[in-house]
Parts: C-alpha cells; sequence; structure tokens
C-alpha cells in the first residue's frame, strides 16, 4: 500500500472513534438519562465528564488532524513529502488528544460517578462514594469489583453502570485511535523519506 493510500485510509479510519468519543461524553453529561446534573453540575455532575476527555481530546483534537490526514493521501497538491510531513504533526496532536481522552476516562473509572450515596451509617448525601483518597489505585478496594455497592448510589438511577459503559468505551476508542495516529507517523516518515506514490498514476 502506497504511503497516500495508507494516510487516505487512517484519516477516514478515525472517523468514526471521534464520533464514538464525542457521543459517550455527550451522553454523560445527562446520567440516569436525566437533565438533572446538567443543571447543577458541580454538585450532582461526574467531575472527569467535564474534562471532556472525549468530546475534545479524543473528539476535536483527533477529527480535525483525521480530516487533514486523509487529505494528504488524495491524489493532488498534499500528496507529496511536505504533505506527509504536515500529516506526522498532525498525527502527533491526535495522539496527545486521544491520550488525554484515555486518561480522563481512565480517572472517571477509578474514581467512580458521582450521587446521592446512601452510607451504611445511615448518612445520605450527594458525593463521589468510590473514590480512593490514600492511594490512586487499588483493585482490591475498587468498587468496579464490589457490584453489592453499586445499587447505594440511588440518584441517578444505574448511574454507576451508565458512567461505567460509556467511559471503557471512551477508553477504548482512545487507545485504538492512538495506535492508527502512531502508525500515521510511522507512515508519514516513509512519505517523507521515499515519497507518495502520486506519480506512478500520472501518464
Amino acid at each position: 500500500m502506497c504511503t497516500g493510500d495508507c494516510a487516505k485510509f487512517i484519516g477516514v479510519s478515525l472517523y468514526p472513534f471521534c464520533a464514538l468519543c464525542m457521543i459517550c461524553n455527550i451522553l454523560l453529561l445527562f446520567p440516569g438519562w436525566t437533565t438533572e446534573a446538567v443543571n447543577d453540575p458541580q454538585e450532582k455532575l461526574t467531575p472527569e465528564v467535564l474534562y471532556f476527555g472525549g468530546l475534545l481530546g479524543s473528539g476535536v483534537l483527533v477529527l480535525i488532524p483525521a480530516i487533514c490526514i486523509q487529505y494528504t493521501g488524495l491524489r493532488g497538491k498534499l500528496n507529496n513529502r511536505v504533505g506527509m510531513l504536515v500529516s506526522i504533526i498532525l498525527a502527533a496532536v491526535a495522539v496527545c488528544g486521544s491520550i488525554y481522552g484515555f486518561v480522563t476516562s481512565l480517572l472517571g473509572l477509578i474514581y467512580g460517578p458521582r450521587c446521592y450515596y446512601k452510607f451504611i451509617n445511615g448518612q445520605n448525601r450527594w458525593t463521589t462514594p468510590f473514590k480512593l483518597e490514600r492511594e490512586f489505585i487499588d483493585l482490591e478496594r475498587s468498587y468496579l469489583f464490589q457490584r453489592e455497592v453499586w445499587s447505594r448510589c440511588t440518584i441517578p438511577v444505574g448511574v454507576v453502570e451508565f458512567n461505567v459503559i460509556l467511559f471503557s468505551t471512551i477508553m477504548v476508542a482512545s487507545a485504538i485511535q492512538v495506535v492508527l495516529c502512531t502508525i500515521q507517523m510511522v507512515n508519514g516518515l516513509f512519505g517523507v523519506l521515499c515519497g507518495t506514490c502520486q506519480r506512478r498514476f500520472h501518464f
């Protein structure tokens, strides 16, 4: 496959993952499928959602480079060594964006959702109940492996499952974006050093 064709393929392949991350991040603004959290985001919305890792990081910061990378693969003025050099820079930007989306989603999974939680001592309040205070991550204590405590998050309904599914989806999509953009950086380097295949098609 020519370096230009590879760039075109990678650019197009990034689109659905960008859309998926953006949609998931938007949905995270409506836990329990209600607008209650949006009306009071500081109190009732998971903090990591407001980092917009899926919307801005794995979304916009990958989508714009993806469009440009695709165009470097089209036969024309951009399908040359300069275009490939630009694609390397854009792919690097996309890698940074997708890593940001991955990290914020990972934090969202580790710390868990913000919800109205029923404590064992009878105190009920809005909080981030599963957030670890002493250590960054401890799998033995993580709420992810203690599903019996999920039901104590009473409002929004099903918020734990909601957050786990959507944050996990963003993480997987972001990881795929990192792989694709890294491949494009290598492909772009070959394009700079060896040129593209556009001359083959000029008669």
